[in-house]
C-alpha cells in the first residue's frame, strides 16, 4: 500500500516537471522565431531607410513599433527564464502600451477610436503604477506595515 502510494507521488510530482519542459522548450523555439522575424523586420526596417523616394512616414514608424514589439517578446521570454519561470506582469503591459501606441500612430484616422486607445493607455500606465506601488512582500513595505 505504502509502495502504491510512493508511486503515485512521484508520477505527481513528474508530471509538473513534464509540462514545465515542454513549455520550455516552447518558449525557446518561440524565442528563435521571433529572433528571426526580427531580423527579418530589421532588414525591411533598413531597405525604407535605403529607399530614398519613398517617403511615407506612416510605414516608417509603423516597423520601428513593430520592431519594438518583436524586441519587447524576446526580452519577455528571456526575462521568463531569468525570474525563475515567472512572466513579469510589467513586461506585458509595456507590450500594451506599445501595441496601442502602434495603433495609434498607423490608424488615427478616426478621432473617437484615438481617444479610446489613448485611454486604453492610460489603464495600463495606472495599472503599471499600481503594480509599483504594490511591493511584492507587504511585510517589508512601510506604506503597508504598522509601526510599532
Amino acid at each position: 500500500m505504502v509502495g502504491k502510494l510512493q508511486n503515485i507521488t512521484t508520477i505527481l510530482n513528474v508530471i509538473p516537471r513534464i509540462f514545465q519542459l515542454f513549455l520550455n522548450i516552447s518558449l525557446v523555439i518561440l524565442g528563435v522565431i521571433l529572433s528571426v522575424l526580427l531580423v527579418k523586420e530589421l532588414m525591411v526596417f533598413i531597405q525604407i531607410l535605403i529607399d530614398g523616394g519613398n517617403n511615407d512616414f506612416k510605414l516608417f514608424l509603423a516597423n520601428i513599433l513593430i520592431f519594438f514589439l518583436y524586441f519587447e517578446f524576446i526580452a519577455m521570454i528571456v526575462k521568463y527564464f531569468k525570474e525563475n519561470y515567472h512572466f513579469p506582469i510589467r513586461y506585458l503591459l509595456y507590450i500594451g502600451i506599445t501595441a496601442m501606441v502602434r495603433i495609434i500612430i498607423v490608424d488615427h484616422d478616426h478621432p473617437v477610436n484615438a481617444l479610446f486607445y489613448s485611454l486604453i493607455i492610460l489603464i495600463l500606465i495606472i495599472g503599471y503604477f499600481i503594480i509599483n506601488l504594490t511591493p511584492r512582500e507587504r511585510s517589508d513595505h512601510s506604506l503597508f506595515t504598522k509601526k510599532e
